[in-house]
């Protein structure tokens, strides 16, 4: 965990607790508090999912949610609290994977804040993402959209992206 002003980020191995997120965005003159919680869902595409595997790449990921939370912090004001994490290693269905939370003055700003945060993490992150299938099979799913690779795991395991 990592406090970057008035941000903490974070990548933790297995599932997250919301409840260190919603702590550090909470403040006495915080009215708005929004969060987002991403969980492991048991279906995607049609298909029977058993758990998810996480790959980061942490420094790159870490360095990336401080930026993330810069940018929040500039268009939103000083007065906002940001708190980005997200799991890695093997997760089970209902499990969470992603949290991020926002805290500030009025609920307007917490609201836009968390969202651009996740979408940010969502699309910029070097984070991959291996499903694992009830028949058996895995596969990694398409991740960041700008990260350009895939993680070292995949060039051996046969599975497409």
């Amino acid at each position: 965990m990592v406090l970057h002003h008035c941000a903490i980020v974070d990548i933790a191995e297995g599932r997250l607790d919301p409840s260190a997120a919603l702590a550090f965005v909470s403040a006495p003159g915080f009215g708005g508090i929004a969060m987002f919680v991403g969980r492991v869902r048991d279906l995607n595409h049609g298909r029977a999912v058993t758990g998810v595997s996480y790959d980061i790449y942490d420094a790159l990921a870490l360095n990336g949610f401080a930026d993330i939370a810069a940018r929040c912090n500039a268009g939103f004001g000083p007065k906002l609290r940001l708190y980005i994490a997200h799991a890695k290693g093997r997760l089970a269905v209902g499990d969470l994977a992603v949290v991020v939370a926002a805290g500030t003055p009025h609920r307007d700003e917490a609201f836009r804040a968390c969202r651009q945060a996740i979408e940010e993490v969502k699309h910029t992150s070097p984070i991959w993402k291996q499903e694992h299938y009830a028949d058996g099979d895995s596969a990694w799913s398409e991740g960041c959209s700008l990260c350009g690779h895939e993680p070292a795991a995949n060039a051996y395991a046969g599975h497409s992206h």
